[in-house]
C-alpha cells in the first residue's frame, strides 16, 4: 500500500483510506475499530481461550496442519491481496508469503508435541527421592500480535501459529499500510474450522494498537520499527505485560579475498534488493577486501543493471510499499552522494512509473559518516565499502546499534564461522 490516510465518516467513524504503491490509485476505504470494538474483541478472545487451553497438543497441531492446507488452497487469493496492497512481484508473493507460511505452519505443527510436552527434570541432593520436578508449559491467555507491512501475511501468521499451539487466543492488529493482507489470517483460520474468536483481527492505525495494549492482553508480540518498539516496550513495562519485539536491522556482509566473487556478488544483489530491500534481515552494508574489490563491484553492477523493474508484479524488483519509506531511501542516497559516494547504477526514483519505484542502486566510496551506512534504509540499495583486512571489516560491521543478521563470504568454513561469531 502506498499511502494511507485517516479521516472520519459522516457518522464520526474513523476511516482508513488506501492507495496502491504501483500507480497511486485508490484501493479501498475501511472503518477503524472503535474502543468499544476492541473491548468486545478482547472479551471474545478471553472466552475462546478459556476453552482452547483445554485442548491437547495433538488437536492444536491438527488445526495448524489444516491451516497449512487452507493456505495452499487459497494461495491465489493470498497473493492477489498481498500484490494489490504492496505491488511486490509475483515470485516474491509466492515465496515469501505463501511458501514461507506453509513451511512455518508445518514446521511448528510437527514439533509442538515434542517441544511443549511436560518434561521431567532429574533432582540432586539428599531430598531427590522425596521430590519430583516437572517443567510444564502453560498458555499466557490472550496474545496481541501487532504486525508490519513489509511481509504483511507471513509476519502476521508466524506469531499466530506459535501462540495458538501454546494454547492462547490471538488478536491481530495488522499495519495500517497493509491491513487486508494481515486480516487474511483470521479468514484462513476460519476456513480451517478454528473455534470462533480464537483468531481475530482489528483494522486501524497506531491508536488502535495502543488501545489494544491498554485493554491488557496477556502477551504482546510486535514486529516493526525501533521507534514504535520503544513505545510498546515502555507501555508493556508500565502495565507489566510480557512482550517480544523484532525490530530493525542494518545487516553487514563481509566478502573475504578467497570468496567466489560471482556467488558473493549475486548474494549481495539478492540480499539488498529482495522485496525491494524492505526486510529487516536484508543486506544493507557490504565490506569487501581491497584485492577483489574492483572485480566484485564490476560483477555487482552487471547483475544490478540486469534487474527488471515493472509495474505489473512480473519484474525482479517491485515498488516501495509506503510513501514515507521511499522518502527515507531517497534521503539516504542523496546524503551519501552529497558526502562523496558515487552512483554506479540507479540512484533515483524510477521516472518510468507513476508509483513508488526506486531504481536498484549501487553506491561505492561510502563511509560511516553517511546515513546509508548507519541508519536503516529499507530499500534496494547496494552500498559497498573497500577494506584492507578482515579485522577492519569486522570492526566496521560491529559499528552499529542494530542486530538481527549478517553474512560472511569465504571458501574457508572455519574462518567464516570465526568471523561470524565475532
Amino acid at each position: 500500500m502506498a499511502i494511507f490516510s485517516i479521516s472520519q465518516s459522516e457518522s464520526g467513524q474513523k476511516q482508513l483510506s488506501l492507495q496502491s504503491p504501483v500507480d497511486l490509485s485508490h484501493i479501498d476505504t475501511y472503518d477503524c475499530a472503535t474502543k468499544e470494538d476492541i473491548a468486545q474483541v478482547m472479551t471474545n478472545a478471553k472466552i475462546a481461550q478459556a476453552q482452547w487451553k483445554k485442548t491437547s497438543l495433538k488437536d492444536r497441531a491438527a488445526l495448524i496442519h489444516r491451516v497449512a492446507d487452507v493456505v495452499i488452497q487459497q494461495q491465489d487469493l493470498i497473493m492477489e491481496v498481498v500484490m494489490r496492497e504492496t505491488g511486490k512481484p509475483i515470485q516474491e508473493a509466492m515465496s515469501m508469503e505463501v511458501f514461507s507460511a506453509v513451511d512455518s505452519l508445518v514446521f511448528y505443527a510437527n514439533r509442538a508435541e515434542k517441544w511443549l510436552s511436560n518434561k521431567k527434570i532429574k533432582m540432586h541432593g539428599p531430598m531427590k527421592f522425596l521430590k519430583k520436578t516437572i517443567i510444564t508449559y502453560k498458555p499466557r491467555g490472550v496474545v496481541a500480535v501487532i504486525t508490519p507491512w513489509n511481509g504483511p501475511f507471513i509476519l502476521s501468521i508466524n506469531p499466530v501459529i506459535q501462540a495458538i499451539l501454546c494454547g492462547n487466543s490471538v488478536v491481530v492488529k495488522p499495519s495500517e499500510v497493509t491491513p487486508m493482507s494481515g486480516a487474511l489470517v483470521q479468514e484462513i483460520f476460519a476456513l480451517a474450522d478454528a473455534p470462533m474468536h480464537l483468531v481475530q483481527t482489528l483494522i486501524g492505525d497506531g491508536e488502535t494498537g495502543a488501545e489494544l495494549i491498554n485493554q491488557g492482553p496477556d502477551k504482546v508480540s510486535f514486529t516493526g520499527s525501533v521507534a514504535t518498539g520503544k513505545k510498546i516496550a515502555a507501555k508493556c513495562g508500565e502495565m507489566l505485560i510480557p512482550f517480544s519485539l523484532e525490530l530493525g536491522g542494518k545487516d553487514a556482509m563481509i566478502v573475504c579475498s578467497d570468496a567466489d566473487i560471482k556467488d558473493a556478488a549475486s548474494g549481495a544483489v539478492m540480499g539488498s534488493c529482495m522485496n525491494a530491500g524492505q526486510y529487516c534481515c536484508g543486506t544493507e552494508r557490504i565490506y569487501v577486501m581491497a584485492d577483489i574489490y574492483d572485480e566484485f563491484v564490476k560483477e555487482v553492477v552487471s547483475i544490478t543493471k540486469s534487474l527488471i523493474q515493472t509495474n505489473d508484479c512480473k519484474g525482479d524488483v517491485g515498488p516501495t510499499f509506503w510513501d514515507k519509506q521511499i522518502d527515507i531511501i531517497e534521503d539516504h542516497v542523496n546524503d551519501a552522494i552529497a558526502k562523496g559516494a558515487k552512483v554506479l547504477a540507479g540512484g533515483k526514483r524510477n521516472p518510468a512509473f507513476k508509483g513508488l519505484y526506486f531504481e536498484p542502486t549501487v553506491l561505492v566510496e561510502v563511509t560511516h559518516e553517511m546515513k546509508i551506512m548507519k541508519d536503516e534504509t529499507f530499500g534496494p540499495i547496494i552500498s559497498i565499502m573497500k577494506v584492507e583486512s578482515e579485522d577492519e571489516a569486522l570492526m566496521l560491521a560491529n559499528q552499529s546499534h542494530f542486530g538481527l543478521n549478517g553474512n560472511v563470504w569465504t571458501k574457508d568454513l572455519i574462518k567464516g564461522q570465526k568471523i561470524a561469531s565475532s
